[in-house]
C-alpha cells in the first residue's frame, strides 16, 4: 500500500508498505478521507510534540484523523463488518486502567496516540481495533468524518464541560480549524460566539461559519473590543485554540468574573497571573484534549441534528501523491484544514 512518512527537516517521502492483515479484534479500514492536522507539523519538523514516531526502527506512518471503510475483520471482531463506514478514535489505550475503562484512552498512562506511536491514516489502509471504529453517520462524507473526531469532538467535550449554552456568550480565539470548529459547536449549541484572529481571512470564514461578531487583534486591542461587546462584563465563555501566550492571556483577561476558559491550542510553555486573572475573578480554567469513546454517538447526533456544516472546515484536498505539496502548503498556512482523500 502507499502510505506518507515523515522523516523530519520538512521532508516528506510517499511509500510502499505491506498492507497489514487484522488479526484477533482487528480491523483493516480502507481509508477515504485523512487530515492533517497542526501537531502533525512537530513530526514534519522532526521534534513531535507526543510520542517518538517511530516503531522500532522503522518511521510511523502519519495522520490521527482518519476515516474510510471497514475492508476485512479478524477473528472475534462483532462490533463492524466489511462495507461499514467508520472514523478511527485517536488514542488506543491499554484497556483496564480507570481512564480506559471510564473510556478516557486519551488518559491512559500506556496509551498509544495514532499517527505519533503507531501506524495512522495517511495511507491506503490503517489498522485499528474494534473498539477504536466511530460509526459514520449516513449522510456524512468521509471528510466530515475524519475532521470529526479531533476538532468537533475536542470542541463537544470541552463546551459540554463548561456548560455552553444560548445563555452564553463565547470568545474564540485563534479561527485556525479548531477555532472554526469551536466557532460552529458554540453556534449549534445556541451561544452568541465571538471570534478573534489577526488574519482577515480567518475572520471572514468565521463568519460564514456562523459567528455573531469578529474582532482582528492585529488593529485592535481585543480584550478592550471583547468588553466593549459585552457591556463590559467580559464573555462568558473564552476559549484558546491557538496556544499563542498572548491569545492565552487575552482569553483570561477577557473572561467576566466567575466565568469561563478552556486552553485547547498546543503549547509547550506560557506565562499569567494566577491572582489577577484566575483567583480573583472565581474562574474556572481547564486544559480540552479530545473526548471519550462513549460520547461518539452523542457527537455524531449533535452533528447531525444540528446539522453542523462539518464539510465548511475543509479549505484543500489532496491525493496522496501530492502529499509534499499539501504538507508545505499547510505549514506555510495557505491552507487551512487539508485532507487527503480517496475517490
Amino acid at each position: 500500500m502507499k502510505c506518507v512518512l515523515l522523516p523530519g527537516n520538512k521532508d516528506v517521502v510517499l511509500a510502499e508498505r505491506p498492507t497489514p492483515e487484522p488479526g484477533p479484534g482487528e480491523v483493516l479500514v480502507r481509508t477515504r478521507a485523512s487530515a492533517i492536522c497542526r501537531s502533525d507539523m512537530s513530526i514534519y519538523y522532526g521534534n513531535p510534540l507526543v510520542g517518538a514516531a517511530r516503531s522500532g526502527s522503522e518511521l510511523v506512518i502519519p495522520g490521527h484523523e482518519p476515516a474510510g471503510e471497514v475492508a476485512a475483520v479478524g477473528d472475534g471482531v462483532t462490533a463492524v463488518r466489511p462495507g461499514d463506514r467508520v472514523a478511527v478514535y485517536l488514542a488506543f489505550g491499554c484497556g483496564y486502567c480507570e481512564y480506559c475503562l471510564s473510556g478516557e484512552r486519551v488518559l491512559c498512562p500506556r496509551r498509544q496516540i495514532m499517527g505519533f506511536d503507531v501506524d495512522g491514516g495517511d495511507a491506503e489502509y490503517v489498522l485499528v481495533r474494534q473498539e477504536y471504529c466511530l460509526p459514520l453517520p449516513d449522510g456524512l462524507s468521509y471528510e466530515a468524518g475524519a475532521v470529526m473526531t479531533d476538532m468537533i469532538g475536542t470542541q463537544f467535550r470541552a463546551q459540554q464541560r463548561l456548560g455552553v449554552s444560548g445563555a452564553h456568550s463565547v470568545a474564540i480565539f485563534g479561527l485556525g480549524p479548531m477555532g472554526g470548529a469551536g466557532v460552529m459547536v458554540a453556534r449549534a449549541r445556541g451561544a452568541r460566539v465571538i471570534a478573534v484572529d489577526v488574519l482577515e481571512p480567518r475572520l471572514r470564514l468565521a463568519a460564514e461559519l456562523g459567528a455573531d461578531a469578529t474582532v482582528d487583534s492585529s488593529r485592535e486591542d481585543s480584550v478592550a473590543r471583547l468588553l466593549e461587546l459585552t457591556g463590559g462584563e467580559g464573555v462568558d465563555v473564552a476559549i484558546d485554540c491557538s496556544g499563542n501566550p498572548a491569545a492565552q492571556n487575552a482569553a483570561l483577561d477577557a473572561a467576566r468574573r466567575r466565568g469561563a476558559v478552556a486552553f485547547v491550542g498546543e503549547s509547550r510553555s506560557t506565562t499569567f497571573n494566577p491572582s489577577d486573572q484566575l483567583l480573583r475573578k472565581v474562574l474556572t480554567l481547564i486544559g480540552a484534549w479530545y473526548f471519550p469513546l462513549w460520547q461518539w454517538p452523542a457527537i455524531a447526533r449533535f452533528v447531525v441534528e444540528r446539522r453542523v456544516p462539518v464539510d465548511k472546515l475543509v479549505t484543500h484536498r489532496f491525493p496522496l501523491e501530492q502529499a509534499a505539496e499539501a504538507f508545505r502548503l499547510f505549514d506555510q498556512r495557505v491552507t487551512e484544514k487539508a485532507v487527503f482523500v480517496w475517490g
